[in-house]
């Protein structure tokens, strides 16, 4: 049994999603946050203490396997659930471009953005050569991911693939911890809608986080209410 360990509003989406994808059985546990960051529960599984985390009794029952770690996930389903649909293999046209956007998700989009969620706790001045340093970066990888989408339909060219679903939640549902405006970010909101358009995705995103309306527009959404509750 594949078990996924989803923590609510949470990057763990990734992996509900690829496995509605991918039309594969498991089995979700949802955990809500407590108030803000994971519950004791999910955070006993692994010593990070964070999700997403899989658990799998499938190959060896009486040793199940657990595994943190988003990236890792992904490739650990595709490959031993998934008969490796959603990469693109070295062979590919495409290949590097799959390999760079897959990776590039967990690097600079998300730690860009990170950073500047956590700077921004510090309230500096705007002219602050941190704040300035921090805004310039999630600028420039923002304009990077929205060029790219303004030339291809999908991260790696013409096809879907798990590139995409890595990247898709730090222009989404991260946006309700640090808010960004995608006004005049066309390819990137182009991309967001044929995401939203697509059967597996609006099915993970009801399984996962029913309560949650998709952030696929431009406008940025209101803060996670605990997380609003601590910031402002």
């Amino acid at each position: 049994m594949l078990t996924v360990h989803h923590l609510e509003c949470s990057q763990s989406e990734r992996i509900i999603w690829l496995c509605e994808e991918l039309g594969i059985y498991y089995e979700l546990k949802r955990y809500n946050r407590n108030p803000v960051f994971a519950p004791p529960e999910l955070k006993a599984l692994t010593p990070m203490g964070g999700a997403p985390v899989i658990t799998d009794s499938t190959f060896d029952p009486s040793n199940p396997l657990t595994l943190g770690e988003s990236a890792a996930i992904v490739e650990y389903i595709i490959h031993k659930h998934g008969d490796g649909r959603l990469i693109l293999p070295p062979s590919h046209k495409d290949y590097t471009h799959y390999l760079y956007w897959f990776h590039q998700s967990n690097t600079n989009l998300q730690g860009a953005i990170f950073r500047a969620l956590l700077v921004g706790q510090l309230k500096l001045a705007p002219e602050n050569p941190i704040q300035k340093s921090v805004n310039a970066k999630v600028k420039a990888v923002l304009n990077m991911l929205n060029d790219r989408l303004n030339r291809v339909t999908w991260l790696a060219g013409d096809q879907f693939t798990a590139a995409d679903i890595m990247t898709v939640v730090s222009v989404t549902t991260m946006r309700l911890y640090y808010p960004i405006d995608l006004t005049g970010y066309e390819g990137i909101l182009s991309w967001l809608q044929r995401v939203g358009d697509r059967p597996a995705y609006k099915s993970a995103m009801q399984k996962g986080d029913p309560e949650m309306a998709p952030c696929l527009g431009a406008a940025t959404p209101d803060l996670f209410p605990a997380w609003a509750a601590i910031v402002q």
